[in-house]
């Protein structure tokens, strides 16, 4: 367990901005105490820097998890974000979709997101914007890419995609054995 160098964190911020904006200074100076990212085995966590002091007790080889994952560095250094992360990103999401209820079990076996199944957009959604995915009763499934703009999606066909799927809660049934 380390803290991440400034590429590191130049790459998960740019990530975690795509969703959040400038909201991420939220996630770091909350009200609860200091929170601050680590990075063990490849994977980035959230911790706050109670538990952190305490995770530094216990060897590298046998520590397997602290905090909360946000995701992983690739082989190739490329910052891809996990679902554990959507309980944090969800309250600071600047761009958000909400789905038909039929839509729900669609995009929670892992399929993108149609015109047909689209409830709401929120408005200045600009095309391949980070967007967090919600059921019209307000509860976060996930989140994904804008493939379309606000303005584009009124316009175009039924079957067009317009959020492209990066991950839902539905993960957690089919990549159980992988998640940590």
């Amino acid at each position: 367990m380390r803290p991440l160098t400034d590429e590191e964190t130049r790459l998960l911020f740019e990530k975690l901005s795509k969703y959040i904006g400038e909201n991420i200074k939220l996630l770091v100076d909350r009200p609860d105490g200091t929170y601050c990212f680590r990075l063990h085995n490849d994977r980035v966590y959230y911790v706050s820097e109670k538990i952190l002091k305490l995770a530094t007790n216990i060897s590298r080889d046998k520590l397997v998890s602290f905090g909360t994952c946000f995701g992983k560095f690739t082989k190739t250094l490329k910052f891809r974000l996990h679902i554990t992360a959507l309980d944090y990103l969800a309250p600071y999401a600047k761009y958000k979709v909400w789905v038909k209820p039929g839509t729900e079990q669609s995009f929670l076996y892992g399929n993108h997101i149609l015109k047909s199944g689209l409830g709401r957009i929120t408005e200045n959604t600009t095309q391949y914007q980070g967007v967090v995915v919600y059921s019209m009763a307000d509860i976060p499934l996930g989140f994904g890419v804008a493939a379309k703009s606000t303005q584009d999606c009124r316009r175009v066909d039924p079957m067009a995609i317009v959020v492209f799927h990066q991950a839902d809660v539905g993960e957690y049934l089919r990549n159980e054995d992988t998640l940590t």
